[in-house]
Parts: C-alpha cells; sequence; structure tokens
C-alpha cells in the first residue's frame, strides 16, 4: 500500500502578516482556517491532558 503524499500547500496566511493586501473574501476564508486549526489544537490539548492525568492517576504515590 503506497502513502499519500501530505505535503502541505503553502499558507495563504502567516501570523503578523499585513491584512490591508487581504480582500474581505480571502480575509474571511483566513478566520474559517484558523478557527477550524484552533479546534483541532484544543482537541489535541484535551486528549493529551487527559492522557497526562491518567498516566498521573497510574503511577502516583498513594
Amino acid at each position: 500500500m503506497e502513502e499519500e503524499d501530505v505535503t502541505p500547500s503553502p499558507a495563504i496566511f502567516q501570523i503578523g502578516q499585513a491584512l490591508d493586501l487581504l480582500s474581505v473574501e480571502e480575509i474571511n476564508e483566513t478566520i474559517d482556517i484558523l478557527g477550524a486549526e484552533i479546534e483541532r489544537l484544543k482537541e489535541a490539548a484535551t486528549a493529551k491532558q487527559a492522557h497526562l492525568s491518567a498516566a498521573d492517576a497510574l503511577f502516583s504515590k498513594r
């Protein structure tokens, strides 16, 4: 089974970039993309915290 090429496409937005060159449509698209990324990061943080809490409970001194 061949692995798919998962090279990310270049970002249309970089943190701190000047916004005056973006159209309203591009700004709204960027907001949607960043919102989805924030949700993904929150989910990852929650999952990692749950994992750490489980490990702490397992290995904590009683």
